[in-house]
């Protein structure tokens, strides 16, 4: 079912983050004080679809804002695609550096940019101070994770979509920063995904069960890495609904009672 597209009040912001000036592109319905989403990228980086989806949230009453998780590597503009990601030649050369650069992002580093990025976020005019939601897709999910442990007392939703390496033998794993989470999460795992693999999900899980964490873990049947990416291959639309529909449901619960 198409969804009407709704004008949006759109920028781009900066941000001065741990190494360098991080760009963000900030949505948001009007100029009323709302809550506040940060929105992590995937690993294909800043480009129409992620500005898409976040005029879709920003559309549910809240200001939404996108940094550019690369920027130690360039600008959004000069790390897009420029061919077409649904040709699987030119999308499995453009992975290549994008794994470079998922590499270089350090559980450090990212640890790091995650509070500039939410103090930017919380200093944005009309963002109201009562909470934040984070959404992440891809790498950015694992983002989303560590920004809901780390800061615990702002973050009261999070969730993440396909999902990878969110669980690895580092004491600092995404998975272990987020048992210190007190948001509500969710995390939409894509079906059969080799970077995360049934037995990931089931230490994420577990991690999560003993802390004791107000969480909903669930795989999306059939859905692969990257399903929400209309721009892509792994596209299925029906999965990428399913997830608007519980974002939404997860956001208005937490971030507007």
């Amino acid at each position: 079912m198409p969804v009407a597209l709704v004008l949006m009040l759109s920028s781009t912001i900066e941000i001065e983050a741990g190494h360098g000036v991080a760009e963000a592109y900030v949505t948001r319905p009007d100029d009323s004080a709302r809550p506040g989403v940060l929105f992590y990228m995937d690993a294909l980086g800043l480009r129409p679809r992620l500005f898409e989806m976040a005029d879709r949230i920003a559309g549910w009453g809240f200001v939404v804002m996108v940094p550019n998780a690369f920027y130690r590597h360039g600008s959004a503009e000069e790390l897009a695609p420029q061919g077409d990601l649904g040709d699987p030649e030119y999308r499995e050369q453009f992975m290549g550096g994008a794994m470079d650069r998922i590499r270089s992002l350090g559980s450090g580093l990212a640890t790091a940019d995650v509070h500039k990025y939410v103090d930017r976020l919380l200093e944005l005019p009309d963002v109201t101070g009562d909470g934040i939601g984070v959404t992440g897709y891809c790498m950015g999910a694992g983002l989303a994770l560590r920004t809901a442990g780390s800061r615990p007392e702002e973050v009261k939703a999070a969730a993440g979509f396909h999902g990878g390496n969110l669980v690895t033998d580092s004491p600092d794993s995404p998975h272990v920063v987020a048992t210190r989470a007190r948001a509500r999460l969710y995390l939409g795992h894509a079906d059969n995904d080799r970077s995360m693999p049934p037995e990931k999900i089931e230490i994420l899980e577990d991690a999560f069960d003993a802390a004791g964490l107000l969480y909903t873990s669930e795989v999306y049947p059939g859905a692969p890495h990257g399903y929400t990416m209309s721009d892509t291959a792994s596209y299925r639309a029906d999965a990428a609904e399913r997830h608007f529909e519980t974002l939404e449901g997860l956001f208005r619960e937490s971030l507007t009672r």
